[in-house]
Order: C-alpha cells, then structure tokens, then sequence
C-alpha cells in the first residue's frame, strides 16, 4: 500500500465537542469529509463554487477511534485514494495530533461519482481518473 501525500490540518473547535471534554465521534466524520473535499480540489478536479458539480456521494464510511481528540488540540488528516473501481473511488485517511503525531483514528470511505442534475451514478470522468491515478501511483482502472 501507498504513503499518504495529502493532508490537512484542523484545529478543533469548542462546538466540537460533547460533555465528556473529547471530539464526539460524529465530527471525525466531519474532519474526513473536508479532508476529501480539499483532496479533490488540491487535484484541480472541482473548483468549489457549485456543490452540485462536485459529483461525488457517500456510499459507505468507516472510522476506527484510536485515541481521544481535545479542544487544545489540532488534527491533521490524512487523505489518499487507494482504488478507483467504475463508478466508485476509494479513500482512506488517517487522524493524527498535529504536534504529536499520535494516530487518534483510521477510516475509510467509499465515494460513488454522482450526476446531482440527473440522480444517477455516473463513470468516474476520464480527466479524475487521470488526475487521481497519477498522483496516487495506482492503476487507472478497475
């Protein structure tokens, strides 16, 4: 398996967390979801203005909780595409403080190329499949 080229950091906010003190287990979802969104873009394959030409959709999301995040804490995230199947591409991410490098949790999504205008999944476009294959030194198809 690869190494992770992508990340980003994001300091945790006070309306992150639950009564316990800790993140609460929903906004690593959260954290994921921007580290994804700010993938694609880095890739120059959505330039952030229409969120219904963004293409993409959640089939299927995992997170492993590794270690507690608290509010003096930043977390980077870690972002990397490991398949890239018909209609579906493949991430997985990584959570870690920022100044410590302890891994807090894992996850995994899968993202379904998606025609907002039409409601159908659509073939991922030849020019993601290009972009993302390239950068992430994995086969172009599936």
């Amino acid at each position: 398996m690869g190494t992770f080229r992508f990340s980003t950091e994001i300091p945790i906010r006070y309306g992150d967390l639950d009564p316990q003190g800790h993140v609460n287990n929903s906004r690593y979802f959260t954290y994921i979801e921007q580290a994804r969104l700010l993938y694609i873009k880095s890739l120059g394959l959505w330039d952030g203005e229409n969120f219904l030409d963004l293409g993409l959709i959640v089939a299927d999301a995992h997170i492993a909780y590794l270690a507690p995040l608290r509010l003096d804490q930043t977390v980077r995230v870690w972002a990397r595409v490991v398949r890239l199947g018909n209609k579906s591409i493949a991430f997985e991410y990584e959570l870690a403080d920022s100044q410590t490098g302890q891994l807090c949790a894992r996850g995994d999504s899968v993202m379904v190329t998606f025609d907002y205008h039409t409601g159908k999944a659509i073939p991922i476009p030849p020019h993601w499949r290009e972009a993302i294959s390239t950068y992430e030194n994995i086969p172009s198809q599936p």
